[in-house]
């Protein structure tokens, strides 16, 4: 045998004697964290969890697989939210999942350079998250729930499903810059429908029930839930309130209406998780969020709960029952 022969037959010998896992390459696992503002418990935060990573699944992630989640939920809490944000950072992840302008504003005093997609964020120009919506320029970009202008579409809408109203009380909260902005809108609005506003905060339950039932003592009252992540945290007790006190209510997402409120107007937020996977894919495959687009909702759904318009009194208009898209009985 000569030496070629030999060189050969020892290598023939290690491919052998070699298990197929041992001699192949590892995959790299990337990473993703995800900073979700509900409560881990909460229905409604699980489905657009589930929604984000189904998205992701189709694209060729599999979590535990190909790719590892790391999640927190802030459960409304904004001590907790700076936490884990700087929690998620020190993971150094390959891209972070924002949920509502309360995380992304954490996120992004921790890191400059981790690529951060964002949902439900209202004003990312104003919040000074990113440059402008066509060139974000940043680490960060993502996805608008919603523009100050569908703020005085609620109050329309509330007037038209309750014309007798003359009080409304807008839930806002005040420590988030698109608190203001929507309640701006709807103050521009509120003189053509004759309406007088009340401002209440939703910092936390006690303050959200002290304020409804002192506004409840007058009569011809509504109120209007501007979008929060702490009116999502405090769904339950807002709408238990409207229909103890007997007010006609408009909320800007339909988990309120599913709940037993009123009536709803605004985008599918759900579709956002999905839409944040394809841009987490695209990230992870090399491209910068500074060069990914802010887009803006594709579709507005009008949601209107029957049984509760009953509880109320209140007879819908023909048409604006025509113009619903889903009614629930």
């Amino acid at each position: 045998m000569n030496r070629r022969e030999l060189i050969a037959l020892l290598g023939s010998t290690a491919a052998v004697g070699w298990p197929l896992g041992a001699r192949a390459q590892p995959e790299h696992v990337r990473r993703i964290g995800v900073l979700m503002t509900p409560a881990e418990d909460d229905p409604e935060g699980q489905t657009r969890m589930r929604a984000f990573v189904q998205g992701l699944q189709q694209l060729g992630w599999i979590d535990g697989g190909n790719v590892r989640i790391v999640t927190r939920w802030g459960a409304g809490n904004a001590n907790d939210i700076r936490k884990y944000a700087a929690e998620l950072v020190a993971l150094a992840p390959d891209v972070i999942l924002a949920t509502g302008s309360v995380t992304v504003g954490p996120l992004l005093q921790a890191t400059r350079t981790i690529p951060i997609v964002f949902v439900l964020v209202p004003d990312p120009i104003g919040a000074g998250f990113i440059e402008s919506l066509a060139r974000p320029g940043g680490n960060a970009t993502g996805f608008i729930n919603f523009e100050y202008g569908i703020s005085a579409k609620w109050l329309e809408l509330l007037k038209e499903i309750a014309p007798s109203t003359k009080r409304v009380a807008v839930l806002r909260d005040p420590d988030l810059a698109v608190g203001a902005g929507q309640f701006g809108a709807i103050q521009a609005a509120a003189p053509s429908l004759d309406v007088e506003l009340t401002p209440i905060n939703v910092r936390d339950a006690a303050e959200i029930e002290r304020s409804i039932t002192a506004f409840a003592r007058s009569s011809n009252g509504a109120f209007l839930v501007t979008g929060s992540a702490l009116a999502i945290t405090h769904r339950d007790l807002i709408v238990t309130l409207a229909a103890r006190h007997k007010l006609p209510a408009m909320y800007f997402g339909r988990v309120f209406v599913a709940a037993g409120g009123l009536m709803s107007f605004g985008p599918v937020f759900v579709d956002q998780y999905r839409q944040a996977a394809g841009y987490t894919d695209r990230i992870l495959k090399g491209e910068k969020p500074a060069d990914l687009p802010v887009q803006r909702p594709t579709r507005y759904r009008l949601v209107i709960n029957l049984k509760t318009a009953k509880a109320l009194g209140l007879d819908i208009p023909p048409m604006l029952l025509a113009r619903a898209d889903e009614v629930i009985e």
